[in-house]
């Protein structure tokens, strides 16, 4: 009989397209009969064009129950032999015709495998584990208990077998429904053994994806078999005596007997488990495919096992079939995650440049190759250059490497990587770029509104990286600003003599001097505008023609800051839409928030230039003393970016700390800078006064939740130098009434109306009544979480500069519920960051850093009391019963102060938001721009769904300068 007459391999996949495409590709080569289990939710349609050899069955009713997906796949199986097949294993095809060959020539034998080897599939290499180690081989003895209980006691998962059709039918037949994955594997394998003889061949004869996986789903087994609580006990009891019951080579013994001896079996696999006698995970080899003309290479580890059978030629060509697969049909999320870097870098080295020629394209596609052998859009034009060349060996090498890439059923990466965020990022900046059209216009405009603006790019070469320098002058000649002036400062030799006359300079400078020489090229330099940036920079093709049109259109400006990308480490891309101007962001994520400024040269030579004190931290610390001489007028943001770079280390900066508190103490303050998160930094302003608080509390027959917020206020308050102020509004209930009666002791006082009023009315009524230097209006539906949560509020409304601070609210679940209002959020006000973990970053890590906000909630809100009244308190005309609160935050806001929000305040609230239509129309007509841009936002990410996503790619906004 042919292999496809005696062996069905069945193959179980669940929504991981990727690894099905590739496991069916390496199965084509075999001659064995495919059985396909889906049990996606939406079909892979194009399985049966692709590889009409599988027997493709689409079962999404088994979504959630893998068991029955199993049981009904082996009921569609009619060879002798069948063995299952995850979507992301390889059983090596040798080993399958060997152990069919082995069952059908011993019938008393009722399964048969050989050992394992694990992978971790990378970006550019495999990593090889060895799991099994060398154990009894043979389980023939014509007792099933002993075969039971030898092989427990050196225990290879059975799952993967070529195993007996009939056997296996009879096994996923008998097994009910209910059974946890851990107690069906332990069945699986009792089953077997006790049915029939075992063998494992000494042979290599799968390759596993090392995350374990058990029909789909996690398992562990030895937590199962010793977990002690009453719920498992009664559950592997259940089990044994399904097992004892079933019809096996068991039989004659009795029933007590049978369930002894799975309980037996229980511990035996547990303390194999423990002791680790047959199963473990040790790094052995990793294997990387370097160049099309060599090897594979291999690095063995510090340890071998050469009593495995993995040590030989044949198995290392195998390994090398499988490594071409895993690498040209990239799946699983490490590996894809590591590969998005990779793809970024080669995209951008097959985009074309006006200098190009042959030599150019052709060093740029050899590098491009370098970083990964298996992207096709690569190979191709490589292929077609080097045919043209004399070495026709190497080039007849790369056709028939093409013609392997191109031979299997590859999904184009492409597809792939358009949907992943370095991908959707290239199209987005793809869209931005002006159009030729839009590009004339601009400069037409900025020309018919006198001199454009000069800007004096200083690039910082101080490794000597010509090749990084090639890519930062390549940018800016393909962009569509022509008025900058370049100083590049190198540690090597220049290239060319060259003059501050010239549009590219080179200054040589040391290590030891190149802030010096920095400085002394600014004094000299003509240029009205200076950013610093470092050799590999690119510059976006519009960023700087946006940047002379809204600047000459805004001469007062003294620095300005735009967007960004930057690349991580791999290579992968992220956006950087920073919001407008924000002293306590900028104070708090210096690495995110300090870089790439535009400052006007008089103000960075006004401000005495840059200080080689502090070479890490050079922008953050000459930004600090600009805001000393000049405070935060005129510091404007660009919503465009303007280069793309690579992302600091994240990691603590001692000079950034030495800078603030430097710039701290300039402006009185003796604070304690506190590292929160490497390279995030919160300020304890040390303020020495303790001034009187007010707590705002609104009633209103609500009195479950007022005692609960009381509650939380009068038992979590460590400051002592506060009131609580109850607004009662009129409560008809008996109960609220007695109990109000009952709180007018300590630091409560119950403010009571003649008749109702409004919500804004009420608390204005209350802030009349109110002792307090500083108020908090705390929503009765709001809880107190930590005792410091007044000291927190002060520590930034004393603060001169600061007119409200708002909290982190939480829902009972531990998630944000609201960190900060966004105006234009889905229509209306949206809450920030609702949804995320409690201790998540946040986009630019803003959930863990003190920061303004347009508007601040009043489920926790605190104002200076005599801001309160210069802004003539709650509209009770406008805003009566709704959005008080956020039109409070923009009146002061319009009138100077900042409306900070702060992290190191959290209150369990649901942070909903008013239903209340009128209210809302009223709000956005009265403050129309502050909804059009909100400046504690960024008009390149999205104001739909929860926000903070970059929003639809669009180049309309250049016709939009125009207009």
């Amino acid at each position: 009989m042919s292999l496809d007459q005696q062996l069905t391999l069945v193959v179980l996949t669940q929504d991981r397209p990727a690894f099905l495409r590739r496991t069916l590709q390496y199965y084509s080569a075999q001659a064995a009969r495919v059985l396909v289990l889906d049990s996606s939710r939406q079909a892979n349609d194009d399985i049966a064009a692709l590889f009409p050899q599988a027997h493709y069955h689409h079962l999404p009713q088994f979504a959630d129950a893998p068991q029955n997906k199993i049981a009904h796949g082996v009921t569609l199986v009619s060879t002798p032999f069948l063995a299952f097949v995850d979507d992301a294993d390889f059983l090596v095809h040798d080993a399958l015709s060997q152990a069919v060959a082995f069952l059908a020539a011993q019938p008393d034998y009722g399964l048969c495998h050989g050992y394992c080897l694990m992978y971790k599939a990378h970006g550019d290499k495999v990593e090889y584990l060895r799991r099994d180690k060398k154990v009894q081989e043979d389980y023939a003895s014509d007792d099933a208990a002993e075969r039971v209980s030898g092989f427990m006691d050196q225990y290879l998962p059975p799952f993967y077998a070529v195993t007996r059709t009939p056997l296996l039918q009879r096994w996923f037949s008998a097994l009910g429904e209910g059974v946890s994955g851990e107690l069906q594997e332990f069945g699986h394998a009792f089953y077997l053994l006790a049915s029939a003889k075992a063998r494992i061949l000494p042979i290599p004869y799968v390759v596993r994806e090392s995350e374990h996986r058990f029909c789909g789903q996690q398992t562990n087994l030895l937590k199962q078999l010793g977990s002690a609580d009453p719920a498992s006990l009664l559950e592997r009891e259940r089990f044994a005596g399904f097992l004892a019951s079933l019809d096996t080579g068991l039989a004659p013994l009795a029933s007590a007997e049978r369930t002894a001896l799975v309980h037996a079996a229980y511990g035996k696999l547990r303390t194999c488990l423990e002791e680790q006698r047959s199963l473990t995970q040790t790094s052995i080899l990793s294997s990387k495919w370097l160049d099309v003309f060599a090897p594979v290479e291999r690095t063995f580890g510090p340890r071998q096992f050469v009593e495995m059978p993995f040590y030989n030629q044949p198995f290392f060509d195998v390994l090398s079939q499988i490594e071409f697969l895993i690498h040209a049909m990239p799946a699983g999320k490490q590996q894809i995650d590591q590969l998005e870097g990779v793809w970024v870098r080669q995209e951008r080295l097959l985009r074309t440049h006006a200098n190009d020629n042959v030599e150019t394209i052709a060093n740029r596609l050899w590098e491009a190759m370098a970083l990964n052998l298996f992207n096709p859009h690569i190979v191709e034009p490589l292929a077609k250059l080097m045919a043209d060349q004399e070495n026709r060996e190497e080039a007849e090498q790369m056709a028939q490497w093409l013609q392997r890439l191109t031979s299997i059923q590859r999904e184009d990466h492409r597809t792939g990587f358009a949907q992943m965020p370095s991908g959707r990022l290239l199209q987005w900046l793809d869209a931005r770029k002006p159009s030729a059209a839009d590009a004339q216009a601009i400069a037409r405009r900025i020309a018919a509104q006198g001199p454009a603006p000069q800007f004096g790019i200083l690039l910082l070469d101080l490794d000597d990286d010509m090749h990084k320098l090639q890519v930062t002058l390549d940018s800016l000649v393909e962009g569509h600003c022509k008025s900058f002036k370049v100083v590049v400062f190198t540690t090597g030799e220049p290239p060319a003599a060259t003059s501050a006359q010239n549009t590219l300079h080179f200054v040589r400078v040391s290590k030891s001097n190149w802030v010096e020489k920095i400085n002394q090229v600014v004094q000299q330099s003509s240029s009205d505008w200076v950013l610093l940036a470092e050799v590999g920079d690119e510059f976006t093709p519009g960023g700087l023609l946006r940047a002379s049109l809204e600047l000459q259109a805004a001469p007062q400006c003294r620095a300005v800051f735009a967007d960004e990308v930057q690349r991580l480490p791999g290579g992968a891309l992220t956006h950087v839409m920073r919001p407008g101007f924000n002293l306590d962001l900028l104070q708090g994520n210096p690495s995110l928030m300090a870089r790439h400024w535009l400052l006007r040269r008089d103000v960075l030579v006004e401000a005495g230039g840059y200080s080689a004190d502090f070479t890490q931290a050079l922008e953050f610390e000459l930004l600090l003393r600009v805001i000393e001489q000049g405070g935060m007028g005129w510091l404007a943001h660009l919503d465009e970016p303007l280069l793309i770079c690579d992302a600091l280390p994240v990691e603590e900066n001692p000079q950034q700390r030495l800078a603030l508190t430097r710039h701290l103490s300039n402006r009185g303050y003796k604070a304690q800078v506190i590292a929160t998160t490497p390279g995030t930094w919160r300020i304890d302003y040390r303020h020495t006064q303790r001034p009187m608080v007010s707590v705002l509390l609104a009633s209103d027959d609500n009195l479950a939740d007022l005692q609960r917020c009381l509650a939380s206020v009068t038992l979590r308050t460590r400051y002592v130098s506060y009131e609580v102020l109850i607004a009662d509004n009129h409560s008809q209930s008996p109960d609220m009434v007695e109990w109000l009666a009952r709180q007018e002791k300590g630091r409560v006082r119950v403010i009571r109306t003649e008749q109702r009023l409004s919500k804004a009315a009420l608390l204005n009524a209350a802030r009349r009544q109110a002792k307090g230097e500083y108020l908090v209006l705390l929503s009765p539906h709001s809880e107190i979480v930590g005792p410091n949560w007044i000291d927190a509020l002060l520590n930034q409304a004393m603060r001169p500069e600061v007119g409200v601070v708002g909290a982190k609210l939480l829902d009972r679940q531990g998630n944000v519920s609201q960190a900060g209002l966004i105006l234009g959020l889905n229509g209306g006000v949206g809450p920030a960051f609702a949804g995320e973990a409690k201790d998540a970053a946040g986009y630019l890590h803003r959930l863990l850093l003190d920061q303004s906000y347009s508007a601040v909630s009043d489920a926790c809100l605190m104002v200076r009391g005599e801001l309160f009244d210069a802004v003539g308190g709650l509209d009770e005309a406008q805003f009566a019963e709704a959005f008080a609160d956020v039109d409070l935050c923009l009146k002061l806001g319009q009138a100077g102060y900042l409306i900070v929000w702060t992290p190191q305040v959290q209150v369990i609230h649901p942070g909903s938001l008013p239903d209340a239509p009128a209210e809302l129309a009223a709000l956005q007509a009265k403050w129309a721009d502050a909804f059009a841009h909100d400046m504690a936002y960024n008009k390149n990410l999205a104001l739909t769904g929860k926000g903070f996503v970059l929003g639809e790619p669009s180049a309309s906004s250049w016709a939009e300068l125009l207009a």
